[in-house]
C-alpha cells in the first residue's frame, strides 16, 4: 500500500436503502458509458451480500451497453457451484435478463486450488484491465470489513498480489480483490444503509485505519447510503 493522504469521499444520502442502491447503480452505470464511449469497453468489479443484491438489480435496470461491459468479482467464498452462500449466484440471477454475453461474465473459479484461482484471476485482471478496472463497487461490514477484507486477516498485510486467498471468516475462505488492486481502480463507489451500518460508515468518511474499509486508497470514491446509515456521518 502506499501511503498517500487519501482524497475526500463524497457522500451521498437517498431517504431509503433502496434508493440509495438506485443512486450507486445510476453512478456506476455513468462511469461505465463513460469508458465505452471513450475506449470502446467498460470493466466493473462488484461484491456480494444482501446490500449489493439491491443494487445489481438496480444496475440491471439501468439502459446500458451491456456487450461492452466486461464484469469481475471483488470476492468469492470458497464454496461448490451452485451454493447459496456464493457471490457468483446472487449475480447471476440479477443480471440474468441483461444482455450481458457470457464471455463477459468472468466469474473467479474457487473449485480449484484457492491459490492458482487467486493468481489465475490476478492474470485475467492484467489482461482486461492492465490500467485498473473502471469501477468497483464495495459493500461495508458492521465490523468495518470490505471485500473480503476482514479484521485481523493476514490478507490485509498482502502488498504483493492483486488477488489473495483470505483465511475463515463466517464459515468461508474466500478469495478477493486486495488493497492494491483496489487502488488501481479509476471509481471506487460504496453502498452502506441501515443503521448497523452507520458506525462504519462514520469510521470510513474518516478514513479510519482501524477498520479495513479506512484502509483502502481511491483514487476517487463515494460513499451511497441512507438515512439510517449516515446518521451518524454527519
Amino acid at each position: 500500500m502506499n501511503n498517500q493522504h487519501p482524497p475526500v469521499c463524497r457522500l451521498i444520502v437517498s431517504p431509503t436503502n433502496g434508493a440509495a442502491a438506485a443512486a450507486a447503480a445510476d453512478a456506476v452505470a455513468t462511469e461505465l458509458r463513460i469508458s465505452v464511449a471513450s475506449r470502446g469497453a467498460a470493466t466493473v468489479a462488484v461484491s456480494g451480500g444482501s446490500t449489493p443484491s439491491l443494487f445489481l438489480r438496480a444496475l440491471a435496470q439501468e439502459p446500458l451497453p451491456w456487450p461492452h461491459v466486461h464484469l469481475f468479482q471483488v470476492d468469492e467464498r470458497i464454496a461448490p457451484d451452485g451454493d447459496i452462500h456464493r457471490n457468483a449466484v446472487e449475480l447471476v440471477n440479477a443480471l440474468f435478463e441483461v444482455p450481458l454475453p457470457n464471455a463477459n461474465i468472468h466469474l473467479m473459479d474457487v473449485m480449484q486450488d484457492p491459490r492458482v484461482a487467486a493468481n489465475g484471476y490476478a492474470s485475467l485482471l492484467r489482461r482486461w484491465c492492465p490500467d485498473g478496472l473502471d469501477v468497483v463497487h464495495l459493500g461495508l461490514g458492521e465490523d468495518g470489513h470490505t471485500a473480503s477484507l476482514v479484521p485481523s486477516d493476514p490478507v490485509l498485510d498482502v502488498t504483493d498480489r492483486s488477488v489473495a486467498v483470505t483465511g475463515e471468516y463466517q464459515g468461508h475462505r474466500r478469495i478477493t480483490l486486495t488493497y492494491p488492486e483496489l487502488a488501481r481502480a479509476a471509481h471506487v463507489v460504496w453502498l452502506a444503509t441501515g443503521a448497523a451500518k452507520s458506525s462504519a460508515v462514520r469510521r470510513l468518511m474518516a478514513h479510519d485505519v482501524g477498520i479495513p474499509a479506512g484502509r483502502v486508497q481511491a483514487r476517487d470514491c463515494a460513499v451511497f447510503t441512507d438515512k439510517l446509515g449516515a446518521s451518524e456521518a454527519s
